[in-house]
């Protein structure tokens, strides 16, 4: 079976995709700095599938161990390039951090792939690149706007970057996935969404706050335009998101591809607001949560959700899983994450 190299593979979406792609028969490397993540997450993985993935731990921003790398396994078929720093808040305080890590990283693999006879790319994008979108549900033809935040702006240059390249090396053919917002835990328990430091997404702290390891959870803003006055995300199960890729991997690699490079928006095609998550959330777990309402976070858009057609339709990919599911699942794996501290 083929041979793919997962960046950022023992990250919270990046090992879920690992999971499927050994689920599937490839053959699977993962390269990762371990910045945001942890060794551990390869035991998890291999609970799972009864097959130990190859790992190296390399920093991409070292171009030479890039080339070395390539050089070593030059036989990839495939790349799934999920490695990138990811809080938005951060990428505002440190901007060229930002830019080197999320984009110089990118050209250097970008460059090794180019001398490669042939090989497939999946780019793990964003919906920040709509920003506010003029309608909703937003589709792949919204146009992209300019970024909130350096963040959304690596995954907006990111896209132009690839697209470029594309136009001139017959030899790539890529695909950007545009998430919306993955939640959840692989329903094992064996791997999950394992922030360090203070979460920066909501069901984490969500779940945090309800184990007791934060006081209080914040809601920012009640005074939106919306059904509850709080923002609105289409959350999507991380199982659903990973086994996206796995599809979308397969459109490139049997050459089922309309272009050398497409765009494609992830998601449930479902707003959900955050009281509602909240809801679910205490539904499920049988937790009552301790939070308050706060000011409005700056950059925050009021909804946005995935419409779904083109993946649904294209990729013949559509999610599964339940915002319940979701909740219900990272309550799970938080219990268990705590329990072995």
């Amino acid at each position: 079976m083929d041979k793919i190299l997962v960046t950022g593979g023992l990250g919270f979406i990046g090992s879920h995709t690992v999971v499927e792609l050994q689920n599937e028969g490839y053959e699977v490397v993962i390269i990762d700095d371990l910045s945001n993540s942890s060794e551990k997450v390869l035991d998890g993985i291999t609970a799972i599938t009864g097959k130990a993935p190859i790992f190296e731990k390399l920093d991409l921003k070292e171009k030479g161990k890039v080339e070395a790398f390539f050089a070593k396994h030059s036989d990839v078929k495939g790349v799934i390039h999920f490695a990138a720093s990811k809080a938005v808040g951060e990428s505002v305080k440190e901007p060229l951090m930002y830019y080197e890590n999320n984009i110089g990283t990118l050209i250097y693999i970008l460059k090794e792939l180019k001398k490669l006879p042939s090989v497939s790319f999946i780019f793990s994008s964003s919906c920040t690149v709509y920003g506010q979108a003029d309608e909703l549900p937003i589709t792949e033809s919204a146009p992209v706007k300019i970024a909130e935040s350096p963040y959304g702006n690596t995954k907006q240059i990111g896209e132009e970057i690839i697209k470029d390249t594309c136009k001139i090396s017959p030899n790539i053919k890529a695909i950007a996935l545009r998430y919306f917002n993955p939640i959840g835990a692989h329903e094992s328990v064996e791997i999950g969404e394992l922030p360090i430091g203070v979460p920066q997404n909501l069901v984490p702290f969500i779940t945090q706050t309800a184990i007791g390891l934060r006081e209080q959870l914040s809601v920012f803003g009640e005074d939106y335009p919306t059904s509850d006055g709080t923002c609105v995300r289409d959350y999507i199960h991380v199982v659903d998101l990973a086994k996206a890729h796995v599809v979308a991997l397969g459109r490139l690699l049997k050459n089922n591809n309309k272009a050398n490079y497409e765009t494609f928006n992830l998601g449930t095609g479902t707003g959900s607001s955050v009281l509602e998550v909240l809801k679910s959330f205490e539904k499920v777990s049988g937790q009552k949560l301790n939070y308050k309402i706060v000011d409005r976070r700056e950059g925050d858009v009021v909804a946005a959700y995935a419409d779904t057609n083109k993946a649904n339709d294209e990729l013949g990919w559509k999610s599964q899983l339940t915002l319940d599911d979701a909740m219900s699942s990272a309550w799970k794996w938080e219990q268990k994450v705590r329990a072995l501290e």
